[in-house]
């Protein structure tokens, strides 16, 4: 080996036993064997050899290539034991002290609303009743007495999917209204309208979709709504059940509930409800101020014909709210969008112990 490979080879053994760490180790590699290394230089610079000296050379080369590899290889695999036995040296584990306690996981505020929710209105002898995301136009709107020109029918505002399937419109399928994702609950109480007989009482609490996005909307969010169909039901009836969720659901037994006329297609007559709370401090109860909660209504006639059911033997009514929304009141969230982030730190401040149950007010 000529001097200049044996000065190369002394100079990387020298600097190998020096990295201390695999940074310093990557460094000499890429000094000795990267594209600009010296090892590759002088790999390079062997056309200019003399030819009677080139077979000679480019041998030693090859040999010093080799022993260079091995050296940064096993100087590597050197340092990984190193670094590992110090890994398992400070994660070593003392079988002698006690478990640490574990964190356990929390209930989500949604989840926690819909638990409080339900028990209330099964209470008061209601059932759950469930549906699918996707609704057709018939049953998401239709059937609701909603009409063809609604605003809620707009593609600005309702998630439609595509219109058919290419096999349906092969076979001429293509003037059925395309399906939605279902902008609110009411499908599945049309859905248990026309599979149940009267009397029915249920709540529907659900996934609903809308396209709407900013600090107190979601184009996800979670709404809850009632249904009773009976004999002889009244807007008394609406009331006062309305009335006793409120005061229940906020811990509030005096809690000021106003039912206010109001417009939807699916009741008549309809009604929004308000509760009593003070604008600048914000407490639900107390001054003398209102703020919308929810609507309401009897069920429409139109309603209960286009579910099968007689609207001169049979009546009801209905009600909807947003699940966050008196998630947010309830608790002092001014925010929508954390409820979506997965923030562990928000979750921690406003999740519920998943042990404790969900305790009926009394009165309810």
């Amino acid at each position: 080996m000529t001097d200049d490979l044996q000065a190369l080879k002394t100079e990387t053994d020298a600097a190998l036993a020096a990295a201390t760490d695999l940074r310093a180790w990557d460094a000499i590699r890429v000094a000795v064997l990267g594209r600009n290394g010296k090892l590759t230089a002088l790999l390079r610079d062997l056309g200019k050899t003399p030819p009677e000296e080139r077979r000679e050379r480019g041998a030693a080369l090859n040999r010093l290539k080799e022993a260079l590899t091995g050296a940064i290889d096993a100087r590597k695999a050197a340092l990984d034991d190193a670094a590992l036995e110090a890994r398992l040296a400070s994660e070593r584990i003392d079988p002698t002290l006690p478990p640490r306690p574990r964190e356990t996981g929390l209930v989500h505020p949604i989840a926690r609303t819909m638990e409080e929710i339900a028990a209330i209105f099964g209470a008061m002898g209601c059932t759950v009743s469930d549906g699918p995301d996707v609704e057709s136009d018939w049953l998401n709107f239709g059937a609701l007495n909603i009409p063809a020109h609604h605003p809620a029918r707009a593609d600005h505002d309702t998630f439609y999917l595509p219109a058919r399937s290419p096999a349906a419109e092969r076979e001429g399928q293509t003037k059925l209204a395309p399906p939605v994702l279902r902008t609110h609950t009411s499908p599945v109480q049309i859905r248990t309208m026309l599979t149940q007989p009267p009397p029915i009482r249920t709540i529907v609490i659900g996934r609903t979709y809308r396209a709407d996005h900013d600090a107190t909307h979601s184009p996800m969010f979670h709404q809850c709504e009632g249904l009773v169909i009976d004999r002889d039901i009244t807007l008394g009836h609406l009331k006062g059940c309305l009335t006793d969720f409120l005061r229940a659901f906020f811990g509030i037994a005096d809690l000021p509930v106003r039912f206010r006329s109001s417009y939807f297609p699916f009741t008549e007559p309809s009604m929004e409800v308000d509760i009593g709370w003070d604008r600048k401090s914000g407490e639900l109860g107390r001054g003398s101020d209102w703020l919308e909660i929810l609507g309401s209504g009897m069920v429409h006639p139109r309603v209960l014909a286009n579910c099968g059911i007689d609207p001169r033997e049979w009546q009801g009514f209905a009600f909807g709210m947003g699940v966050e929304r008196v998630t947010m009141l309830k608790h002092g969230m001014a925010d929508l969008r954390p409820f979506y982030e997965s923030d562990i730190r928000w979750l921690r401040h406003y999740g519920f112990n998943p042990l404790a149950p969900t305790m009926l007010h009394e009165g309810v």
